[in-house]
Formats: C-alpha cells, structure tokens, sequence
C-alpha cells in the first residue's frame, strides 16, 4: 500500500454526509473563525461539480449574489463543515455544468428531480 494512502487512511474521520451530485441545490453550514470567536454561515446554491476521490473529494457550489454569480469550493471532509442539506435534486445530463455560468435568469433553472 502506498504511504500517502496508509496515512490518510489513519487520519480519515467518518462523517455522515448526504448524497448529492451536480445539479443539486444544497445548503453548506460552515464553520467560520473570527478571532477567538467561532460562527456558522449558510452558503446556498447549485453543485457545479464533484471532483477528487478519497479524502481530497471537492465540491463547487454556485449562487447568485444579486447579478454576481458566486462560487466557492468546499473540501467534502472538511472539519469547517458543519452539515450539508440538501435542498433540491437536479435533473442534469452532465457531471459538470459549467455552462450554467454564461446563463442567466429563467435560462438558469434547472428541472427538479422527482421521486
């Protein structure tokens, strides 16, 4: 086995998470230190992408601050995470929907899976 794999293996903490892919709209609650002081923001919007495996997996989320588009990119077993909800299941076609930046109003709905 290799050494990187040995240790992350070792350090690896096991964290209940949903599952969620590109297209979802979730919820990140992330732990954010200001000074001595510690706080939780929501960071809102739609995955972008997954990328990564193991320990290194990240995700992109992507929300609309008035007309600026905000992205942000999330380490999925990060310890600053304090839940992840997720919102809506997105019917996409695509693991990475990049295309959804240059989109804008109505044209930047995506269709809501249904169960």
């Amino acid at each position: 086995m290799d050494l990187i794999q040995f240790v992350e293996k070792e350090f690896a903490t096991e964290t209940e998470l949903p599952k969620f892919g590109a297209g979802d709209t979730v919820t990140v609650s992330y732990k954010i230190r200001e000074g001595s002081k510690e706080r939780i923001q929501n960071f809102r919007g739609v995955v972008i992408q997954l990328r990564g495996s193991g320990s290194t997996k990240t995700f992109t989320v992507r929300k609309m601050s008035g007309n600026i588009g905000v992205e942000r990119i999330f380490p999925l077993y990060s310890p600053f995470i304090a839940s992840i909800e997720v919102n809506k299941h997105g019917s996409v076609r695509r693991k990475r929907i990049f295309y959804l930046r240059e989109l804008t109003g109505k044209k930047a709905r995506i269709k809501e899976k249904r169960f």
